[in-house]
């Protein structure tokens, strides 16, 4: 479901140690690290600067192929020393064979590894949390963007849900998540345009027009808006 999850943090090698420990204990480890970002498949971070707020208040659950992974993803973290946020047991309510555990990052916005069922291979992102001060309002945003972005309104009760192929993310209402970065893919050029083209007649804030960006790597097309709560929403088409 996503291109590309990216949070900006307050202490890049704080942040970095957090993840490459945690998600080691899901056989997953660091595909790239410069002085840029560090990237595991489809997750990234990179340092917070003053154009570039520290990213907070997210929930990110990354799925694990077993219960033991869950177990040693959150074993790993608390040995580290890192905060505890739930450990590894069933949780029920969210679905029968729903496996979890829950540590705080170093900007305490909140990591899972999670075992289900339907989960993607180690590593991948499974779901996110997201936070909003407006939840009718940020359901609209994603609702408009959604025939260009490869996901669907799955349910509105008490939560806006939205899925795509192997993931979701979930809108509640709440002291607003802030400065995340959503990137989901798309084929064709054609498909980034329009993305944009209805963000903008819809009335939501442009944040970078569609185009290349071949600092990324050659032929990457994007193009970006800003939902809300001012969170960086993208589709991306790698045309390589």
């Amino acid at each position: 479901m996503f291109d590309h999850v990216t949070i900006r943090v307050s202490d890049r090698a704080a942040s970095e140690a957090f993840y490459t420990t945690v998600l080691l204990g899901l056989s997953f480890e660091t595909m790239y690290s410069d002085d840029r970002f560090a990237e595991w498949d489809d997750f990234s971070l990179t340092a917070a600067d003053d154009d570039n707020p520290v990213t907070r208040g997210l929930h990110i659950g990354f799925g694990a192929p077993s219960r033991d992974h869950v177990d040693r993803f959150w074993q790993a973290g608390t040995e580290a020393g890192y905060r505890d946020d739930g450990p590894p047991g069933p949780r029920t309510q969210y679905r029968a064979d729903y496996y979890g555990a829950f540590l705080r990052d170093p900007d305490s916005n909140s990591a899972e590894a999670v075992h289900h069922g339907d989960v993607r291979p180690p590593g991948r992102i499974d779901h996110l949390w997201i936070r909003v001060a407006d939840r009718a309002a940020a359901q609209r945003f994603y609702e408009t963007i959604a025939p260009h972005a490869g996901f669907e309104l799955a349910n509105a009760s008490e939560r806006s849900r939205f899925v795509g192929a192997g993931g979701s993310f979930t809108l509640l209402e709440g002291t607003p998540t802030e400065h995340a970065h959503l990137a989901f893919p798309a084929t064709e050029n054609a498909t980034v345009d329009a993305f944009h083209r209805a963000a903008i007649e819809a009335g939501y804030r442009d944040n970078g027009v569609p185009g290349e960006r071949p600092r990324y790597h050659p032929g990457y097309y994007g193009a970006y808006v800003l939902d809300p709560d001012g969170n960086n929403i993208e589709v991306v088409n790698h045309d390589r």
